[in-house]
Formats: structure tokens, sequence, C-alpha cells
């Protein structure tokens, strides 16, 4: 069951998407924001041939990245205004090889601290309208 968050800031969802959009390495990806809600955030990305490893697999280096800024900007939806997030710690691990059309990953508040929140993360392989999940990731996010 999804824990229900209110945000200590209501302008919450600007606050993410700037901050979203100021990710260079967001946008060489090709990753875009797809799902915002109190401490829920989706990213979308589709599958490219250059940021596969040597087997075609979309390298885990990717994956790693996909979840942990789903994981980084759901937890800064509950920050109060003017606070920014940084990753300390996070567990990545990855299930099953990373074959998809389209790659969705899901960061999910499980607590949110004063100074510590710890994040779920998820990455699913879309491929022919199945999903599945390729990744699963643990981290704790600091308030800054």
């Amino acid at each position: 069951m999804k824990p229900t968050f209110t945000p200590k800031n209501e302008h919450y969802a600007e606050v993410v998407r700037t901050s979203f959009n100021a990710q260079a390495l967001m946008a060489h990806i090709g990753a875009q924001l797809s799902r915002l809600e109190p401490g829920l955030v989706e990213i979308t990305m589709p599958f490219r041939s250059d940021l596969t490893q040597q087997n075609g697999f979309l390298h885990a280096g990717i994956v790693t990245t996909l979840a942990d800024t789903a994981c980084g900007f759901a937890a800064l939806s509950l920050m109060p205004e003017g606070a920014n997030v940084l990753s300390v710690e996070f567990k990545q691990n990855l299930l099953s090889p990373a074959v998809g059309e389209t790659f969705v990953a899901r960061g999910q508040v499980l607590r949110a601290g004063r100074t510590l929140t710890v994040c779920q993360g998820e990455v699913r392989a879309l491929q022919q309208g199945e999903a599945k999940l390729v990744a699963t990731m643990l981290a704790t996010i600091i308030a800054r």
C-alpha cells in the first residue's frame, strides 16, 4: 500500500519540475518526468542503443541513475521551501537484463524525516505492452 504524504511546500510540483529540468544528464539520456505526486515520482526513458553495454542491454549505470533520480525527486517533493536533496546511500539490486522499448523508474518515499528520507525505487522495462521489473533500490536522501 502506498503511503500518503502531505507536501510541506505547496509549490512542490514546480520545484521538482524546475530541478529535474536543470539536470543536464536527464536531458542527455532522453529521460522525462512522467508522474509527480507528493512522495512519488516516475521518470520515463526510451531505449537508446548508445546507452547500452556490450551485450545490448541498457547499461546498469543508466538503470541506477534512473532509480536514484526518481528517489531523489520523490524525496524533494516532500521538502520544505528552499530545501534541496542529495543521495547519501543506496542499495541497487539488478534483477534482470534491462531489455525494453521504454524504461520507467519509480521513486516512492517510505519515510520522510526532517533530515533523512528513505525511498524505495524500481525500474521496469516495457516491451510490447508487458512490464518487467529489472531493478530495485533502497535509498537514503538527505535534505540540504
